[in-house]
């Protein structure tokens, strides 16, 4: 089922998302949703928190467009080291739409998580994967991408999308 997405300046996006205490059919259900969500959107990564779920847990799938979905479902992530290179990508996020801007984060790091049969992983993320996670894992912790950029860029972000809220039509649906 497609969710409606949370938008900026929403304060649900700075809450803190709770740890999952087990891996059950409910909590498959949720990642199925957000999954088709995120497709839906489309994007390449979201956040439960998004969909105004504040449990830690997230979906990324980054196969191209020619490739077969390659959906990843992280629950309860946790960064347990990063690499001393850092890179820099132009980062996007479906609950800021058509804002974009660069950010430096580490350029590798490793990730323990659950997967959706329950069973603890580890993955060792470079690249887009090792961005998206650390963009995704903030989420989970109330921190936005713009949290990353000069305040003055990002005062304007929540300027222009403050009054984005205030001018929307009551009763239609944003997402």
């Amino acid at each position: 089922m497609i969710r409606p997405l949370i938008i900026l300046p929403d304060p649900v996006l700075r809450q803190l998302s709770k740890p999952l205490e087990r891996v059950d059919d409910s909590v498959r259900k949720l990642a199925d949703d957000m999954l088709e969500t995120m497709y839906d959107a489309p994007g390449i990564g979201l956040a439960a928190i998004q969909i105004g779920e504040p449990v830690r847990m997230l979906v990324i799938d980054l196969a191209k467009e020619d490739e077969p979905k390659a959906p990843q479902v992280f629950i309860n992530p946790q960064v347990v080291a990063t690499g001393d290179e850092a890179s820099v990508y132009e980062e996007g996020c479906l609950s800021i739409p058509d804002y974009y801007a660069e950010v430096e984060r580490p350029a590798t790091l490793t990730v323990s998580y659950v997967d959706r049969d329950g069973k603890e992983q580890t993955v060792e993320a470079d690249g887009l994967l090792a961005t998206c996670l650390q963009h995704e894992i903030d989420h989970l912790d109330g921190v936005l991408f713009i949290d990353h950029i000069s305040k003055l860029k990002r005062d304007m972000v929540m300027r222009k999308f403050k009054k984005l809220a205030k001018d929307k039509v009551p009763g239609r649906l944003v997402g």
